[in-house]
């Protein structure tokens, strides 16, 4: 059984369709990137695998049950924009993610139990190498870093998805070299389902062992909002790019003369 399976989902608000007849299965362990033009429902698709929109009609399934109808710690999520608190140490940050997992109710754990959390704590900022930073607090970090932190915050819960919302846009590209190094070390150690939106074709070669290009299939000039994207390609990124992306020319414009 698939982790994850769609059948027949369409999404809109009102009479304005965003996404219609996507139809997919996600094995464990894959690393989905998701390209397409902007405002083709790339990040609609990310909230609805996160639990913040649920589709309009269509079977949306996580490990054969119903998919949670809001987030949660299953699912760990990294914004583009650090999502992290300003008033806790780095080290508080991760800690506190933990604690409301423990103890939803008062947010805090003590003795026994907050020295273990602490501990798995360490681990994971030393795995995103932000160990020596742990009682620094965001302000002091580089972008970067602040981004290492979102990550070991989404991660320190063991979630069985991580999903990645255009997340190393905003930084220079030899922090995102690095980014991508991590990443993909995190995803081969921690065996994570990983689903990321980007708008850079290569970073989506580079890191994905699966390709996913939304787009518009049909269109009506007089009513731009009747249809929706949905998946165009569905491509395991085991080819060259530049054989890839040749197929992909080739196929559109066979689509054009037909």
């Amino acid at each position: 059984m698939s982790l994850i399976t769609i059948k027949n989902l369409w999404k809109q608000y009102g009479d304005n369709v965003v996404l219609e007849k996507i139809s997919l299965d996600i094995e464990e362990g894959e690393f989905c990137t998701l390209v397409g033009p902007s405002g083709c429902g790339k990040t609609t698709f990310l909230k609805m695998l996160l639990g913040q929109e649920t589709p309009t009609r269509g079977t949306f399934l996580l490990d054969g049950e119903p998919f949670p109808q809001e987030p949660s710690l299953e699912r760990g999520i990294v914004f583009q924009r650090y999502s992290v608190f300003e008033h806790l140490s780095v080290l508080g940050n991760v800690m506190f993610a933990m604690e409301l997992k423990e103890s939803k109710f008062f947010g805090r754990l003590f003795g026994k139990k907050r020295k273990a959390a602490k501990e798995v704590a360490m681990e994971m900022l030393e795995a995103v190498g932000l160990g020596e930073a742990a009682q620094k607090y965001p302000s002091e970090l580089s972008g970067g870093m602040q981004q290492r932190l979102s990550i070991a915050q989404s991660l320190v819960n063991k979630p069985k998805i991580l999903l990645l919302d255009e997340p190393f846009g905003a930084l220079d590209p030899g922090i995102r070299a690095d980014m991508h190094a991590l990443i993909l070390d995190l995803w081969k150690k921690h065996k994570l389902t990983v689903v990321m939106v980007t708008h850079d074709l290569h970073e989506s070669f580079y890191l994905g062992s699966r390709l996913l290009v939304f787009d518009k299939v049909r269109n009506d000039p007089h009513a731009p909002n009747a249809y929706g994207a949905c998946i165009t390609y569905d491509i395991p990124v085991g080819e060259e790019e530049g054989t890839i992306m040749t197929k992909i020319d080739q196929t559109k414009k066979e689509g054009k003369a037909a």
